[in-house]
């Protein structure tokens, strides 16, 4: 019998193996970190970062309909005010994933197939979840980054965005942005 617990035990132990795990962030629900470390192909520019629950292309959407910019430039130095200055917005979208390998399954497979049989788990080694992330970044009119420390607007930005996160992650239907007050 102990044997028997050792082994349900260690099987259980080594189920599910996680080789890559999605980036979770600890006391907010955004971070503000540089792109580049955040996903290697993105530039090297300090970014405001969440995650989007919501299906793809959502945030286009919603970028969209907010800036009134009829599918020009979405996402691409959109120009809003803020403090009576002209500031520029620009996103990214990126998907990070969490991967688990389970190598029980594959080791049964493995036994299973030196004995003559078929494989019985094949297709079910691995399991692999996708989460996506808005990255943004905003410049002012001499193209310095507004969420680096010494920029003067860095926390009415910061606000800014996570007002704007909150609106995006909180409006369902993006046409109701035309009748409120542009920010």
């Amino acid at each position: 019998m102990k044997k028997l617990t050792m082994l349900l035990l260690a099987f259980a132990t080594l189920s599910c193996i996680p080789v890559k795990i999605a980036p979770r962030f600890k006391n907010e629900d955004y971070k503000i970190m540089q792109a580049k470390k955040f996903q290697r192909k993105m530039p090297r520019e300090t970014s405001f970062i969440f995650k989007d629950p919501k299906d793809a292309g959502e945030f286009y959407n919603y970028i969209n309909k907010k800036y009134k910019l009829n599918d020009i430039d979405v996402g691409i130095n959109v120009p809003f005010q803020l403090n009576n200055q002209s500031l520029y917005l620009s996103y990214y979208e990126a998907e990070r994933t969490d991967e688990s390998v389970n190598l029980p399954l594959a080791l049964i497979d493995a036994k299973r197939e030196s004995n003559g049989n078929s494989r019985l788990f094949e297709g079910h080694y691995s399991s692999r979840t996708g989460h996506w992330y808005v990255i943004i970044t905003i410049y002012d009119e001499n193209i310095t980054n507004c969420l680096r420390d010494k920029h003067p607007l860095k926390e009415k930005t910061i606000q800014y965005l996570k007002d704007l996160k909150h609106e995006y992650l909180t409006t369902q239907n993006y046409e109701e942005l035309l009748f409120t007050k542009k920010s």
